[in-house]
């Protein structure tokens, strides 16, 4: 079962065809295993609107706070809501059978953080059954394979971390170390943060859509420019023990690293601890993205230097909030002009500012991290 504490944060949320709405947030307590479902009173004219949110996984901050936001808006609008997880970071067989149960309720929409590509064609046929399909956190490949995604763009939060890399190593080498999500499996979010982060700092990244295709040695033009050396990208599942071990594989290959890139915050501290292990934290950089307490507190401990924030809080309320909507007006949401996905945001966060890349520092980090 889902509950609830107050949270000192709230905010005022704004769909492109929807009028402002005001809604409470709260912070997720916890979530049981499985899938838990909540209602309310609080809007009789959403007593027939039901929306399933379907997350990845709900072993992280980032996915609690989704489901937060989510319930908030639900409590608000009076929608009622199933909430289901993936046992782990990639499971698609129990989002599939989440899919097929939110068809079999009647329920008028999802939200959905897809596991992976077998995900989709179970996507489709609830679209075909009538079902308004929202993809939270990643757009979609291609993006029409859901009605419309609430999300952070990815390629730029990879781009704010590769800036700020660029210009921190001030001209000078960089031994790079490319902490992944998975290699059996291709999902917009791993190589959007991936290739943003080689495009920010100024690499050739070749094809956008492929992760490691990129010349391994070369110039990076970022900054003040300098050489560069990929020593490899390699899966960690998204996890601290995934990134440690990825990192410990990629320090036995080339022992000068000196950059370390983590797809989120605990595959970056993973490899942090591998180099601390090995006595090699002097002058490294490590940056990541999510935006995390955890991760802010990291960048506060000079564990990280910089990670970009998202808003998972945001996403799910504003998804919820667009079923409503729908079912309630008949108003669809629409993406913001030349988009493919409505960007919920991303800042970057350091305390250590540098020219031309715009962020804030931990303090503000944290009074909106999750």
């Amino acid at each position: 079962m889902i509950t609830k504490t107050p949270s000192r944060r709230a905010t005022s949320l704004r769909l492109a065809t929807a009028a402002t709405a005001g809604l409470a947030l709260f912070a997720l307590a916890g979530c049981s295993s499985g899938t838990a479902t909540t209602g309310s009173t609080a809007a009789a004219d959403g007593d027939d609107v039901a929306v399933t949110l379907i997350i990845k996984t709900q072993g992280t901050s980032f996915f609690q706070e989704m489901a937060d936001g989510a319930e908030a808006a639900a409590d608000e609008l009076g929608v009622e809501l199933t909430v289901a997880a993936g046992k782990v970071d990639g499971d698609e067989d129990t989002q599939i059978q989440a899919i097929e149960n939110a068809i079999s309720r009647g329920d008028q929409g999802i939200l959905i953080t897809p596991n992976g590509p077998s995900v989709f064609d179970a996507i489709q046929k609830a679209r075909d059954a009538g079902l308004y399909v929202i993809a939270l956190d990643t757009v979609p490949d291609p993006a029409d394979s859901v009605d419309i995604t609430f999300a952070t763009d990815n390629f730029l939060a990879g781009q704010l971390v590769g800036q700020w890399t660029a210009e921190k190593l001030g001209g000078g080498d960089a031994v790079i170390a490319l902490l992944d999500l998975f290699d059996d499996k291709v999902l917009t979010v791993d190589y959007d943060r991936d290739q943003g982060f080689l495009d920010g700092m100024g690499i050739d990244v070749a094809d956008p859509t492929v992760n490691g295709d990129e010349a391994p040695t070369g110039s990076y033009t970022g900054g003040k420019g300098g050489t560069y050396t990929i020593v490899g990208n390699l899966a960690t599942q998204g996890t601290e023990e995934g990134g440690r071990t990825a990192a410990e594989t990629l320090l036995s290959k080339n022992p000068d690293i000196n950059v370390i890139y983590g797809i989120n915050e605990p595959a970056s501290y993973g490899g942090y601890q591998a180099l601390e292990a090995a006595g090699k934290t002097e002058g490294l950089i490590t940056v990541s993205i999510d935006g995390s307490c955890d991760g802010a507190q990291y960048v506060e401990d000079g564990i990280l230097q910089a990670t970009a924030q998202q808003y998972p809080l945001k996403m799910a309320e504003l998804g919820v909030q667009a079923i409503y909507d729908l079912v309630t007006t008949g108003t669809a949401p629409q993406p913001e002009d030349g988009e493919d996905f409505f960007n919920t945001g991303v800042q970057l966060i350091t305390n250590d500012p540098m020219p031309g890349v715009p962020s804030i520092d931990v303090q503000e980090g944290l009074e909106v991290c999750f």
